[in-house]
């Protein structure tokens, strides 16, 4: 990017953002570059590397001074310093903390930033970052739900490739599931049907409730609704629909039964070789390969219905976003359009072994098997604004384990959980 563009920028973005511009500090100098403080969980010295793949590496015009944080203490660092002042001009927005820093960001308005530009430029998950007042934040990352397997449990089946679609998790279940006649259960099919001991089982019942049709969150005016219980022209609620089929492999008295409690945690079931199917992030398959270097797993998308519906591969999001307080919102705005470009975002992508969200780099194909995987899962990929991912947890928790235990029908769980969901969005 050149100086005059840096400063065309920043001249838009604070007449039709501001109204006003003060801009003393910027004189277009070499000697007066605008100083931009990004707060991130990137290692820094990943994010030095990532820089110098840009236009900010020796910029005359913008500076970035990178702070590394922990995920575990972001939230309350960020919100301490903002409070006094000495918050970030830019900071990572992951999607499922949109909501919690809604009021903190400096929403991009549309006559900035238009919507046509947005969606030529990324993927339809990550307009999950556009919002009734404006554009919250510059995508970069996507960690799509995939669906590893185990090659040698369905080789041991007779089996050649992993399922396409959810129907044939029944007849894999009688194949593969090994148990007893006290339904002991030695070798699994698919970690689904109990919630504590399988490993992102919140996004796995989400992703099944949003191919049957719900998008569980959406915009109603300025504010966020949640629309869970919703038919949405279906003879079924697709909620229902995808809870029913979810917590049908923990019935012992189906045939489908494949998992129960006394199991040890998915991931680890996976790992030790007992587990057919793990449904987990792309972000993970360094972690599988280092704890059992000796697993013969691939990868493969997340199945979908056979009846239609809609293909989606939920995941999580990774994007820049310009803070209200910044003392320097042109130059926070020029780094977060660097570094969501086409260089800055394929440098991320490389450097953290995840998906881009732009299209021009998902339109390259990898020669990486792996990665062929993760980049069409980030293409039919999406989100949801999720109030609070703790709460939101236990929310679903109690939502699976009431109708598994007895304690309350599909429906009414549902309900339930709609009303909890509802009560955790600001008001």
């Amino acid at each position: 990017m050149t100086r005059f563009q840096v400063i065309l920028i920043g001249v838009f973005v604070l007449f039709l953002i501001v109204g006003v511009i003060v801009f003393s500090a910027y004189k277009g100098s070499s000697q007066n570059a605008v100083s931009v403080v990004v707060w991130g969980t990137i290692p820094k010295s990943s994010f030095d590397n990532i820089i110098k793949e840009t236009t900010l590496y020796q910029s005359k015009e913008l500076t970035v001074e990178y702070v590394e944080k922990t995920e575990a203490n972001f939230d309350t660092d960020f919100i301490e310093a903002l409070a006094s002042g000495s918050g970030p001009d830019l900071f990572m927005l992951p999607s499922d903390k949109i909501i919690k820093h809604q009021n903190k960001i400096f929403a991009i308005p549309y006559n900035v930033y238009t919507v046509r530009q947005f969606r030529d430029s990324f993927i339809e998950g990550a307009e999950i970052y556009l919002s009734p007042d404006g554009v919250l934040a510059l995508p970069v990352l996507a960690d799509p739900l995939v669906m590893y397997w185990n090659r040698s449990i369905f080789t041991d089946a007779k089996l050649t490739e992993p399922p396409k679609y959810w129907d044939e998790f029944y007849n894999l279940a009688t194949t593969i599931t090994k148990k007893d006649g006290a339904l002991n259960i030695s070798r699994s099919a698919v970690a689904f049907g109990e919630y504590a001991n399988i490993s992102h089982a919140k996004e796995i019942v989400l992703n099944l409730a949003m191919q049957a049709g719900t998008p569980v969150t959406t915009w109603n005016g300025s504010k966020v609704a949640v629309v869970f219980t919703g038919t949405f022209n279906k003879p079924t609620v697709p909620a229902e629909a995808a809870v029913n089929f979810y917590t049908e492999f923990g019935n012992p008295s189906k045939t489908s039964y494949s998992w129960n409690r006394s199991l040890s945690n998915s991931t680890n079931y996976f790992l030790s070789g007992d587990l057919a199917l793990y449904f987990g992030f792309a972000s993970e398959i360094s972690t599988l390969q280092l704890k059992n270097p000796n697993l013969n797993f691939d990868v493969a998308m997340v199945p979908v219905s056979r009846e239609g519906g809609t293909n989606v591969s939920i995941a999580k999001f990774n994007a820049f976003a310009v803070t209200k307080s910044s003392k320097n919102p042109n130059g926070a705005f020029g780094v977060a359009a660097i570094l969501s470009g086409t260089a800055g975002a394929k440098a991320i992508s490389s450097t953290l072994k995840l998906p881009p969200v732009r299209r021009d780099l998902l339109s390259q194909r990898s020669i990486n098997a792996y990665e062929v995987i993760f980049n069409d899962s980030a293409i039919r990929a999406k989100g949801w604004l999720d109030p609070s991912p703790t709460e939101t947890n236990s929310i679903f928790k109690n939502m699976i384990e009431s109708i598994t235990s007895g304690r309350a029908r599909t429906g009414e769980a549902i309900m339930r959980s709609q009303n909890e969901l509802s009560a955790l969005l600001p008001q």
